[in-house]
């Protein structure tokens, strides 16, 4: 079976995530949606909220699975006995940083490969801290995450 990984901290999951989500599903057997719990970031939305999030999102995708994770992502690639990991890209700045994890990751487990995905030219500009700040200021988030999630996420941000 072929399983590929897609880590994120998902803060909340927008429609640029769930594009690369949607199209890996095509490609592998099985994609793992995995929130990263991050020591260094403080989100806006719990572990619990955004494994929620992602469930309500991907529910008609019968080979994508969501879970979460703590620690390095070869070490729960490796458990989870996946061979790609997925990096969505937006713009040349993205990449970057991802390039470095990525060669990092292979110097941790040359095993494991990791694929860049570039999003829908209709989310490049689209970040999950973006959509927050825009929604805590009261605009339009409609377009920007998935309809499932917007009644909650509204209600979030703004009693922030």
């Amino acid at each position: 079976m072929n399983i590929a990984i897609y880590p994120g901290s998902f803060d909340p999951v927008t429609n640029g995530h769930l594009d690369v989500i949607k199209r890996s599903s095509k490609i592998f057997d099985k994609v793992i949606v995995a929130v990263a719990r991050n020591p260094n970031k403080t989100p806006t939305f719990s572990i619990d909220e955004r494994v929620d999030f992602l469930e309500r999102v991907v529910k008609s995708m019968p080979n994508v699975e969501v879970d979460h994770f703590e620690g390095l992502l070869v070490d729960y690639a490796r458990e989870k006995k996946c061979s790609v990991i997925i990096k969505g890209l937006r713009a040349i700045s993205d990449f970057e940083y991802e390039f470095q994890m990525a060669l990092m990751n292979r110097k941790l487990d040359p095993s494991i490969e990791t694929l860049f995905m570039m999003t829908s030219y209709k989310y490049s500009f689209l970040s999950s801290s973006m959509m927050k700040e825009i929604g805590k200021l009261g605009g339009c988030i409609k377009e920007l995450i998935p309809e499932e999630i917007l009644y909650d996420v509204q209600a979030k941000l703004r009693n922030e």
